[in-house]
């Protein structure tokens, strides 16, 4: 039998950080203290004023 596991806010890692958009937890981007994930990221880039040199 599986013990079922505490539910707790976590303080570090992967898992404590969530997109302020969205709320997911995969591929956060943490640079310029954003906290977008890299999805939501690409949506708002250009109004947050980021440019595309490429």
């Amino acid at each position: 039998m599986r013990r079922k596991a505490i539910k707790r806010k976590r303080k570090c890692g992967k898992g404590a950080r969530k997109c302020i958009r969205c709320g997911n937890m995969k591929s956060i981007i943490r640079r310029y203290e954003l906290g977008y994930c890299r999805r939501c990221f690409r949506e708002v880039a250009k109004s947050l004023g980021f440019k595309k040199y490429r």
